[in-house]
């Protein structure tokens, strides 16, 4: 058996989002059963005029909001970590955290993968800030992740997801629920409009 399975392919032919041709754009939709993820639609839009190219992961199954904690070491770096497009990523000890936004996707990488994504991110904010303060706290905190990518050093992994699609596959995760109260200030990444 597959490791993913494909259950419904649905291709077309559209306009193409970036030039504005007609008929030229297709578009790719399949609804695919990914382990420890559940159902997805895999989206993908190609212009063969203009290049274009636009790929999306969208879970389609909702559970319980979970909080998923594991503590970051050397041998827990090849743990395999699948992050919603949702859920909010923290490190607490070094002060990283990326929380979800409207761009948002889901993924699946490891431990270490996840720590070289923050090390993407401050690298970004080091080219970008240059005041003094700012450059101090990233070398830092660059310096704090090359130690846990080393194993010279622990940390804890968390994953907020108010939707509970993402996961932490090792026998050593702690899953527990997340209060109401915090749940209620986690971003979602989707946009919503209040009532007045």
């Amino acid at each position: 058996m597959s490791e993913e399975e494909t259950t419904e392919i649905n291709e077309m032919i559209i306009k193409c989002p970036a030039c504005n041709v007609d008929g030229i754009a297709k578009s790719i939709m399949k609804e695919i059963e990914i382990p420890h993820f559940g159902k997805v639609l895999e989206t993908t839009i190609q212009c063969e005029k203009c290049g274009f190219k636009h790929s999306d992961v969208i879970a389609l199954e909702h559970n319980d909001p979970a909080k998923y904690t594991l503590k970051i070491s050397k041998e827990t770096l090849s743990v395999r970590v699948v992050r919603s497009q949702s859920a909010t990523v923290t490190i607490p000890e070094i002060g990283v955290k990326v929380e979800p936004g409207p761009k948002s996707e889901g993924y699946v990488t490891n431990v270490e993968g996840i720590l070289t994504r923050f090390e993407g991110a401050v690298k970004k904010a080091l080219q970008l800030f240059e005041d003094e303060q700012t450059q101090t706290n990233a070398k830092k905190t660059l310096s704090e992740i090359h130690e846990l990518i080393n194993g010279n050093t622990t940390a804890t992994l968390i994953i907020d997801d108010p939707f509970g699609q993402s996961n932490i596959v090792s026998d050593d995760v702690i899953i527990s629920e997340i209060p109401e109260d915090e749940l209620k200030e986690l971003k979602t990444g989707f946009s919503h409009i209040e009532d007045r």
